[in-house]
């Protein structure tokens, strides 16, 4: 069996660009793209689940689909570029992004396996990958780049207005047109009470009042970002309540939220144009339990400072399976930069690359 030099397990922003900077380097990347009906470890990353992403440098108001149609392949066209379906012209959907990333690694010598990985022996050299099918791969570097999934509370109705007011990041959708109160659009409702409900409610207020929505009668946040939220006369606490369904149609999207209480009162209806989960995210370490450190969440830990470096040497990481606080495609995409060239700097030391 060859020994690839580096594999790459993962392919949103930080995958993506871990294997465009690994294979411009000449280390002829192998990457593992997640295979397909695999809700946790979907090719594209979860990017492919998202609309309109404004906050990518690089992507103003513009003919995208005229761009799409000549940069990737028929078979990876997008099918609403295909039908000629109109799309938001301000920025770049989520799967658009990622098919363009996807090509731009491919037109440099990445090859790209559409199966998951099952598991990992990281205990000797080559490292050893097993795929969810096919032969086991061994690699002399690997860059883990699988993400974190988004928690969500598992209605029906919330599944079924993902994407159509149905969010689990204020700073990646907060600013749309749909959630401005500019726009005549109904209030805000975030659900949660930690530091990352506080801090979306608060980002939210930018744009619109905010119900904040927690099972309990006080918040779990420290206690400097409660009473800065407390504080602000555009977030209105909702005590003892819980979302029991998102309320909307097929025209608006999201137009309310139906709320139960965990104290006995009677259940309570609220106009809202959009419904934000701050209830944490999950990384994708499963495969890697006994592998590598991870923290206290299953986040991996970066063992040196301003390095992609894990536990495990020659074993690096990018994007949000080692990052719990940014969580942006920007950030993750920077990170799969620091880990190719990690990666690359570290082979040159021990393999003479």
């Amino acid at each position: 069996m060859a020994v690839e030099q580096v594999v790459i397990i993962g392919s949103g922003p930080a995958g993506w660009t871990a294997a465009i900077y690994a294979a411009r380097a000449d280390l002829r990347p192998l990457l593992f793209e997640g295979a397909l009906g695999n809700p946790n470890y979907i090719p594209l990353g979860q990017l492919a689940l998202t609309t309109e992403v404004e906050n990518f440098p690089s992507w103003p108001a513009g003919g995208t689909r005229e761009y799409l149609a000549s940069a990737l392949p028929p078979d990876r066209q997008p099918y609403w570029v295909l039908k000629g379906t109109p799309q938001p012209s301000h920025g770049i959907n989520g799967p658009e992004l990622m098919e363009l990333c996807r090509q731009q690694a491919l037109n440099f010598g990445t090859r790209v396996v559409t199966e998951d990985v099952a598991r990992v022996d990281f205990s000797k050299r080559p490292f050893q990958l097993f795929p969810s099918n096919g032969d086991p791969v061994e690699a002399r570097a690997v860059i883990v780049a699988t993400g974190a999934r988004a928690n969500y509370l598992g209605l029906p109705s919330e599944e079924k207005y993902k994407n159509r007011g149905v969010s689990a990041c204020a700073v990646c959708d907060g600013a749309l047109p749909r959630f401005s109160a500019a726009k005549k659009a109904r209030p805000l409702v975030v659900i949660g009470g930690g530091d990352s409900a506080v801090e979306e409610a608060t980002y939210l207020t930018k744009f619109n009042t905010v119900y904040l929505v927690h099972r309990r009668d006080q918040l779990r946040a420290s206690r400097i970002m409660q009473d800065r939220a407390l504080a602000n006369p555009k977030i209105t606490p909702k005590w003892n309540r819980v979302l029991d369904e998102v309320l909307g149609n097929d025209k608006d999207g999201v137009t309310g939220v139906r709320l139960k209480s965990t104290a006995g009162a009677p259940a309570e209806e609220l106009e809202a144009s959009g419904v934000f989960l701050a209830i944490g995210h999950t990384p994708n370490t499963d495969f890697l339990e006994g592998q590598l450190e991870l923290d206290a969440n299953k986040f991996i830990v970066w063992k040196k400072p301003y390095r992609t470096w894990t536990s495990v040497e020659g074993v690096f990481a990018a994007g949000d399976v080692a990052d719990p606080f940014y969580k942006q495609a920007v950030t993750a995409a920077g990170s799969g930069c620091m880990a190719a060239l990690d990666a690359e700097r570290w082979l040159a030391e021990h393999h003479g690359h």
